[in-house]
């Protein structure tokens, strides 16, 4: 039972691989990392709620569609990205520019997703040296800076 389980991920884990290698190139490593992240914040925050006796079903269906919906705004805003720069292509203005908002909103999810599963690792009584958090900090902050939101 056990070997069919895990073939099933390797299989899975296999397609996403090559679909985020087809899609993305040389930038895979950055859409893999963040949904490394993404499995490991919902993992880590259904642990702590298992330990902390708060287990719900309906919190965890919740944050597996929180999760989804992340790579949704992610991939609308990079074809926004694509299409506005296309789009000034075709007008003979200049909106290359505009690429730099799928980067952005991956890079504010991506210090979000690491900054949760550190605060999870940290409730779970696992010792996180401060200079990540705060390093983590400053980049979250430098990111809300560039893009003026400080609500991600």
């Amino acid at each position: 039972m056990t070997d069919i389980v895990f073939n099933k991920i390797n299989l899975l884990g296999g397609i996403a691989a090559a679909a985020l290698t087809t899609v993305f190139g040389k930038y895979r490593i950055l859409f893999a990392g963040f949904l490394m992240f993404n499995i490991l914040d919902w993992l880590t925050g259904w642990y702590l709620a298992r330990v902390q006796c708060r287990e719900n079903s309906v919190t965890g269906a919740r944050g597996i569609v929180k999760k989804v919906l992340y790579w949704v705004v992610i991939l609308a805003s990079f074809f926004i990205s694509h299409s506005f720069t296309l789009l000034g292509d075709l007008l003979g203005i200049n909106l290359d520019f505009c690429i730099g908002i799928g980067w952005f909103v991956l890079a504010s999810y991506l210090v979000n997703e690491i900054r949760s599963v550190l605060e999870n690792a940290v409730e779970l009584e696992v010792k996180v040296p401060e200079f990540l958090i705060k390093g983590l900090e400053v980049a979250d902050k430098a990111i809300d800076n560039l893009t003026g939101d400080n609500d991600l």
